[in-house]
């Protein structure tokens, strides 16, 4: 409680030296794991419950995207939660997110990306049930939606809603089945703002700007390490490799068609394994390791930041262990018009498959 105290006068601090446009939220959260595959049952003994703690930063129009996007927040948050399951232990997570509204800014819709602690990952000797978290250091992903009023009781403000939480290290070490939880969201917070009058009016270089544009063909290499599904086989790196034409449509989106080639190092180790652990699959120790992948995405601007998703499909995939549809999921810094980078995680479904950290040009 006392470090608690410390921490909400620090960030008041803060908050009354840069003209009190900020706000501090804390939320109490209790739910559920979602077991998405059968052998994670027995890590469910009990509702998963945490506190959240948000430091807001209030926008008020002065840049083009944020009188495009309905005024969002954006700003820093720590999230404690315990899993009340002697397995998988307590999660401590930092990181930052954006905040979204609709309804007359009482629908919010938050998202949230930050890295986080896990008191206890797999041990082979001391905590070997837990096939969820093969490493102490996991991404951490949130999605929340929430009724919010922030001047109930004026400066004090209220919000309750619905929170979804995923853990997973991308499979950078295994075992990483990772775990998801959705879980009621009741908190409040208290506004530091001096009412700011919001800038409503674009400037008419803004106004005239068309966004629309023919066809652009991004060039995109994604790389980093990941392990196979065979626990302590060692990490390998991984190349992939991406080509995409990308249709602008408006100030907030645009459309993607595209291949991928994916050279996972660690599926040849994994197929030597296979063919050996399964004669019965009747799997070739010499099958080849690449797949090819074709898809379809979509990307949504924000300023410099954008959000990206895409669902493809292998049409070359000789090794079938996994399902033939993949997914993507992640964020670009966009340097300028031409240069870019992006973090991004390659699942299928809700089984991750790496961490992806990419370069890019657009031509």
């Amino acid at each position: 409680m006392r470090h608690f105290f410390y921490f909400i006068v620090l960030i008041s601090g803060v908050a009354l030296a840069q003209n009190n446009a900020f706000s501090i939220e804390a939320s109490v959260l209790r739910g559920n794991t979602l077991a998405h595959k059968e052998d994670m049952y027995h890590l469910i003994q009990g509702h998963p419950e945490g506190l959240m703690l948000n430091y807001t930063v209030k926008t008020y129009g002065k840049k083009e995207w944020q009188r495009v996007y309905n005024f969002p927040d954006y700003g820093a948050y720590f999230l404690y939660q315990d899993f009340n399951s002697q397995p998988l232990g307590q999660a401590y997570a930092l990181g930052g997110f954006y905040n979204f509204y609709f309804l007359n800014r009482h629908l919010q819709l938050r998202i949230s990306q930050g890295i986080a602690l896990v008191t206890n990952p797999y041990d082979k000797f001391t905590n070997s049930k837990n096939k969820a978290f093969g490493t102490p250091i996991l991404d951490n992903t949130n999605l929340g939606l929430t009724y919010d009023n922030q001047t109930l009781l004026k400066p004090i403000g209220f919000h309750a809603g619905l929170m979804f939480t995923h853990y997973s290290n991308g499979r950078v070490k295994s075992p990483n089945s990772g775990i998801n939880t959705y879980l009621l969201n009741i908190g409040l917070n208290y506004n530091l703002d001096k009412e700011n009058p919001r800038v409503t009016t674009l400037d008419s270089t803004a106004s005239k700007k068309n966004y629309r544009s023919h066809i652009y063909y991004n060039f995109v290499f994604r790389t980093g390490i990941n392990e196979s599904p065979i626990i302590r086989s060692g990490q390998r790196p991984f190349y992939h490799l991406g080509f995409y034409g990308e249709k602008r449509l408006n100030r907030k989106s645009a459309l993607q068609l595209g291949t991928d080639l994916f050279l996972t190092e660690s599926f040849k180790d994994y197929i030597k394994y296979y063919s050996v652990a399964y004669p019965e699959k009747h799997i070739d120790a010499d099958t080849d390791y690449k797949r090819v992948g074709i898809f379809v995405g979509h990307e949504l601007f924000i300023n410099k930041v954008s959000l990206e998703t895409q669902v493809g499909y292998y049409v070359y995939q000789p090794f079938k262990k996994d399902i033939a549809i993949y997914d993507r999921l992640g964020m670009k810094y966009n340097f300028n018009e031409r240069i870019f980078a992006s973090f991004t995680i390659k699942t299928h479904m809700f089984l991750a498959e790496a961490l992806e950290f990419g370069v890019g040009v657009r031509l």
